[in-house]
């Protein structure tokens, strides 16, 4: 079966630098002949849809004993993991040859249950002793037929399974379809199917700790070595040529306009202000909707913690392949931990700007990343449940989400807003403002906010985009993302490309005596975010074979959240930087 392993070679990306080699699973048990090694039913989907997957047993499968489901973690839940006992019994180092699992008269509404899914693709994924393997269910036969009426449709009854074991151990397990025994599913009619399976052990020299290795075929190959570091070179090609543009311009700017101003001083009769001097009565005026400019600095920084930390997780070895669902709770866990870090950051900002309605303030920023989010899905967990897909979460999921939400996060959100409002921090302004603002000049179109993003969010975005193939291939694909070493690097070089264009793009907004541009630098910094969600469009058009409203909502909806937090993120980077500019510039001279 060349697609079973075309599949299996598919499924994973080689681990580089920085990530650990023991690559065991959960499971680390030694067996003895005959002991049962469990074997979980996980999902069946259609392969070129991720998101839409379904439990084993809603399919006529059949199974000779009673169904146990598997107890889940949240992760693994969140990941629409499903697992239940299949109906294949695998004792260890006990060989079978055809054995019947059990028998089912498929009726004729299950014959077209199969066919739609054998014309769609669908696979299957099972976990033996932890070790993930799939299979189709099925196969079309098309060969010398023009008219699909003609096609013939086959279900695979009889499932090969080779497993390689080192003495008391499961080391690799693998299964194919075998190609003789299939049943026909072309006609509407019932027809009686035996599943039967084979089992066949063979030693192997392979050590447990390396028993995941296998997965990491694919990446190990030297085209995609060649691929991740001609991203990397290119983002830091784009970096120096960047910075060293910007620096090099900003610093004979500056050097120049220091040496004006020191001579206004001597002739201030003489001569007028103008330039970002001009406006240093107003430069450091608070923003309009401070609150909102206050909540969205305090989930951008949260967000920025949270993606460090996940980080650091990653580094360490944490997210292994096949690890289930480790990344989905560390996500939720992390995220309810940090959210004091929201709390503090907006409560002490919004009070440095004067604010004076402090809770309304916290209500904000716990809602305006989290409102979003849970809009989203409501809509998305409808679809799903809709659909009877894995995706949709149980009740008592969404139970505990809530009382994570309700127990951890706003608690420790409220804390940070109450360590913030006490702080007593001053914003230091080395300018003091002028109780009228000045009247902004008429400046040409390509210097309002629209195309100031537009120019703010394409550099970041080009140092990102080769890279970015891989992580949808990821998170929307049936690949698995090990290279953490590399994406930390790249994650590196975008914050340093945002911080940087945001700075030279405020700078010339002041020196065109623009004084608004408080909003502008966390917009332009966030810019960044549109344009992955631009790539999105792209990506589902040109580069995937998503099909389907399910997965098509699931895509476009669950990327809007990952690109709404992407911005809130950047635009915190880019206003901080902003502000630490601003600040130096106007204390290196004096201002009356």
């Amino acid at each position: 079966m060349d697609r079973i392993r075309a599949f299996l070679v598919a499924v994973a990306i080689v681990t580089l630098c920085g990530v650990p080699q023991v690559r065991s699973t959960a499971s680390d048990h030694r067996y003895k002949a005959g002991d049962e090694v469990p074997l979980y039913a996980n999902k069946v989907g259609p392969y070129h849809n991720p998101s839409e997957t379904y439990r084993y047993f809603d399919f006529p499968f059949c199974s000779s004993a009673p169904v146990k489901e598997k107890k889940e973690a949240l992760g693994e839940v969140l990941n629409g993991d499903r697992l239940v006992s299949a109906p294949y019994k695998l004792e260890f180092l006990t060989e079978k040859e055809a054995e019947i699992a059990c028998k089912r008269k498929l009726t004729r509404d299950e014959v077209v249950k199969f066919r739609k899914a054998v014309s769609k693709d669908y696979y299957f994924q099972m976990y033996y002793d932890d070790l993930p393997i799939w299979g189709f269910l099925g196969k079309v036969e098309k060969e010398g037929k023009t008219d699909p009426a003609d096609y013939k449709y086959y279900l695979f009854k009889h499932l090969v399974f080779e497993i390689h074991h080192n003495k008391d151990r499961v080391i690799e397990v693998t299964v194919r379809s075998d190609p003789n025994a299939l049943v026909d599913l072309t006609e509407d009619e019932p027809v009686d199917v035996d599943f039967m399976y084979t089992v066949k052990w063979k030693e192997t020299n392979t050590p447990f700790e390396k028993r995941m290795d296998k997965y990491s075929l694919s990446s190990s190959l030297p085209h995609h070595l060649e691929i991740h570091w001609f991203s990397i070179i290119n983002s830091c090609v784009t970096v120096l040529l960047l910075t060293g543009f910007l620096a090099t311009i900003l610093m004979r700017v500056l050097k120049n306009d220091f040496i004006k101003y020191a001579h206004d001083e001597e002739s201030a009769d003489d001569q007028e202000e103008s330039g970002w001097k001009y406006i240093h009565g107003d430069v450091f005026r608070y923003p309009k909707h401070k609150s909102l400019f206050a909540a969205a600095l305090g989930s951008g920084t949260q967000l920025f913690t949270l993606t460090s930390f996940i980080f650091i997780l990653a580094l360490v070895g944490v997210f292994y392949p096949y690890n289930r669902g480790a990344l989905f709770t560390a996500l939720v866990v992390i995220y309810a931990l940090t959210s004091g870090i929201a709390g503090y950051t907006a409560a002490s900002f919004y009070c440095q700007l004067e604010g004076t309605n402090w809770v309304r303030n916290l209500l904000l920023t716990g809602s305006l990343f989290c409102g979003p989010l849970f809009v989203t899905f409501c809509f998305l967990n409808t679809v799903a449940i809709a659909y009877k897909a894995t995706a949709a979460l149980p009740f008592g999921t969404i139970v505990v989400i809530f009382l994570i939400w309700a127990l951890v996060t706003s608690p420790l959100l409220v804390l940070g807003g109450i360590a913030g409002k006490n702080s007593k921090a001053e914003f230091q302004a080395p300018c003091r403002t002028t109780k009228y603002p000045r009247e902004i000049p008429p400046l040409p179109w390509y210097r309002k906010t629209i195309p100031q993003m537009a120019m703010a969010g394409f550099l970041p975005f080009s140092a990102i985009y080769i890279e970015l193939y891989y992580i949808f291939a990821s998170v929307w694909g049936h690949r698995i993302y090990t290279i953490y070493s590399i994406l930390f690097i790249v994650f590196i070089i975008l914050l340093i490309v945002t911080a940087f264009i945001t700075v030279a793009l405020t700078y010339f907004q002041l020196a065109a005596e623009d004084h608004e541009w408080w909003w502008r630098s966390f917009l332009c910094g966030g810019s960044t975010g549109l344009f992955i969600y631009a790539y999105c469009l792209y990506y589902y058009n040109a580069r995937s074979d998503m099909s389907g409203f399910m997965q098509t909502s699931f895509f476009f909806g669950y990327m809007a959240c990952i690109c709404y937090g992407f911005f809130l993120m950047l635009g915190a980077i880019g206003f901080r930087a902003s502000l630490l500019f601003v600040r130096h510039i106007y204390r290196s001279i004096k201002c009356e």
